[in-house]
């Protein structure tokens, strides 16, 4: 899974560089579709980020666990570490499931009484 968060990470990079560029402005297509994946990557990344923050947090407080002056201040960042590292990781997996084609399209719904 992180090496596909990696690749995800990569992918939202190289498509920003893309959008830096000024050619790109010129062909309105190109635009739309760089744009729409900046806008699907975006929430990925972000939360991908987060939960790398979360493990060198928890991986910080384990480290300072042998201090016996810090033990109780980084026992506690370690619960808190560990329960975002749970809950990112739930909201990977989430994010991570294949979007539906037919999100994006619009729908008539007709009721007859």
């Amino acid at each position: 899974m992180l090496e596909k968060l990696k690749a995800i990470e990569e992918r939202l990079t190289e498509v920003e560089r893309q959008l830096s560029d000024p050619a790109v402005y010129a062909d309105r297509e190109r635009l739309t579709a760089l744009s729409r994946e900046q806008k699907e990557l975006t929430p990925v990344v972000a939360c991908y980020r987060a939960y790398a923050q979360a493990v060198q947090t928890a991986e910080d407080a384990a480290a300072m666990l042998s201090d016996p002056e810090l033990r109780e201040l980084a026992q506690e960042e370690l619960q808190q570490a560990k329960s975002d590292i749970a809950r990112l990781e739930d909201e990977l997996k989430i994010l991570l499931l294949p979007k539906d084609p037919n999100d994006e399209k619009n729908i008539y719904v007709e009721i007859r009484g």
